[in-house]
């Protein structure tokens, strides 16, 4: 029997919800722009934290993302963002399979949408019923489907009739990475004909912020414009931010029938464990060179032919990112100071489960519009960082094929290579 051919996979639908934009085109011009949406919180008292930082959302209003009065009033605030994302990114590709004339069979049609934490506000709140009158009679009826961390693909799956695999992959900063990487495979090899993946998250709460901040891995710099650092000889720890990016992954075949936009193509993904330490990353950097270097052999990588963008991981900390660059320079060799690299984090924080679906997003614009956005507060470099991070400006350069790193906790590790379209 013949081995089925593995099939093309292409992005066709793009949504996010952000401290820069709470859409893709505000979104992009922000980042190119060097705009950075880390500020002062507001939102919550934080006399007495060391840190009083975050990427908060802004000016959101769920009624413009298709969403009704009743499903806002009964949802986590990580449930709503996911489904502002999907709704965008649903629209900007057309696909349908619940329409009268639908383009998509709903049983080859799914979501891998992942969270690290799921409904963070929703845990804490009840956990205060219930610390307020133990016999439990207070707590929500709706506390266990508001809290999973799943309950974002699900509510996803129900608005948008997909019903084909569901997934919630649960891999801390790696998280939305996964879940593009996860889908690629299944379109890849036949199993489903599109998804909706990506990631949501809403942490930056007095939870969130006391936990990371206790675990010494925030920024405590007092400026929020120049709190967050990546490759900085300065730098001082992560920023966290909320929010939630979703893309549309599709066979290609299927995508050109219905005459879709076809943003770029998946042409990679690698998936490692630093198999290490809960925290912190293998400080040599072996792990994830091997989970970059998976991704670029499938990705077919010629460095004399491609010119190449990576979007970093670039978390601001200082073993993440002398430890990425190490990552860098043991897959490329001296080709790693030909590369385009740069953290958009520096102006949209850390969305923890949700980053690498927004950093896919920048990747994928970045090969499209010929523009790699900044690494912004990178004025003094760290000497162990020293690749091409592009600087606090945009720069024009023709890529044609880029990468998403993501590193999570527990030493997950993901990365997705991207192709321009027209490139092949």
């Amino acid at each position: 029997m013949k081995e089925p051919k593995e099939r093309r996979v292409v992005i066709t639908g793009l949504g996010v919800v952000s401290c820069i934009g709470n859409d893709v085109k505000t979104f992009w011009n922000n980042l190119v722009a060097g705009v950075c949406g880390i500020d002062v919180i507001n939102e919550f008292p934080t006399d007495g934290y060391p840190v009083k930082i975050a990427g908060k959302i802004r000016n959101f209003n769920p009624e413009e993302y298709g969403m009704d009065r009743h499903f806002i009033r009964k949802q986590d605030p990580f449930a709503i963002y996911a489904m502002a994302a999907a709704w965008q990114a649903v629209n900007d590709s057309g696909i349908d399979a619940v329409g009268p004339e639908p383009n998509v069979d709903p049983f080859r049609f799914g979501v891998y949408m992942g969270s690290g934490v799921g409904g963070f506000d929703t845990i804490v709140r009840e956990v205060g019923h219930l610390s307020e009158d133990l016999s439990g009679k207070w707590v929500s009826p709706l506390f266990i489907p508001n809290m999973i961390a799943n309950m974002a693909a699900g509510n996803v799956a129900i608005k948008f009739g997909a019903k084909g695999s569901c997934l919630n992959i649960q891999s801390a900063c790696a998280t939305s990475s996964h879940c593009i990487g996860e889908a690629y495979r299944a379109i890849r090899h036949g199993y489903a004909d599109a998804f909706i993946a990506g990631g949501t998250e809403k942490d930056a709460i007095p939870m969130g912020l006391s936990g990371f901040a206790n675990a010494r891995a925030l920024s405590r710099e007092q400026d929020p414009k120049h709190a967050c650092m990546p490759f900085d000889a300065k730098r001082g720890g992560f920023v966290m931010a909320d929010g939630s990016a979703a893309l549309i992954v599709e066979e290609y075949e299927h995508a050109v029938a219905r005459g879709a936009h076809i943003y770029a193509e998946i042409v990679g993904y690698g998936t490692t464990c630093d198999a290490y330490h809960a925290t912190a990353p293998r400080p040599d950097g072996s792990t994830q060179a091997e989970c970059i270097r998976q991704a670029l052999e499938e990705a077919s990588f010629d460095a004399s032919k491609d010119e190449l963008y990576i979007n970093a991981h670039g978390t601001g900390t200082r073993m993440n990112d002398s430890a990425e660059t190490q990552a860098i320079k043991m897959v490329l060799g001296d080709e790693a100071y030909r590369a385009h690299v740069s953290s958009t984090k520096s102006m949209h924080g850390h969305m923890l489960g949700a980053t690498g679906a927004a950093e896919a997003i920048a990747t994928v614009l970045a090969l499209q519009e010929g523009i790699i956005p900044p690494t912004i507060n990178l004025d003094d470099p760290d000497p162990e960082c020293d690749l091409d991070y592009t600087p606090n400006r945009a720069v024009e350069a023709h890529v044609n094929i880029g990468i998403s790193d993501s590193f999570g906790f527990g030493g997950h590790n993901a990365c997705v290579a991207f192709r321009k379209a027209e490139s092949r």
